[in-house]
């Protein structure tokens, strides 16, 4: 089980790694190419899928939380042992966590 500064960091990583997928300017290029894919097809559920995946800090926090946690287990070899049952709470404490963040941090944009 997760003590709760492991939560606590592995969500702002999860927090932070959406960010960086959703928002940050850095990605916008690669986001562009990929709406402008969609447009070609915009009939298209994948391309519609895909693109809602990528634009969407709650779809994108669930995997980039999951990837997270499933990097720190594999790491610190604690992966085996454990049910699933228990990683998969895990999974949701750490999204669950994450998302927090991210509607904190949408709460501040619109106070400036």
């Amino acid at each position: 089980m997760l003590s709760l500064t492991t939560l606590a960091v592995l969500a702002f990583a999860g927090y932070r790694g959406t960010q960086l997928l959703v928002h940050d300017s850095i990605l916008d290029p690669a986001r562009a190419r990929v709406d402008a894919w969609q447009q070609k097809r915009p009939t298209s559920w994948l391309r519609d899928a895909v693109v809602t995946l990528i634009s969407c800090v709650y779809c994108t926090g669930w995997w980039v939380s999951g990837a997270v946690l499933a990097t720190w287990l594999l790491a610190t070899d604690t992966w085996s042992g454990i049910p699933v049952l228990v990683h998969a709470l895990e999974w949701l404490a750490v999204a669950g966590a994450a998302v927090l963040l991210n509607r904190w941090d949408d709460s501040r944009k619109a106070d400036y």
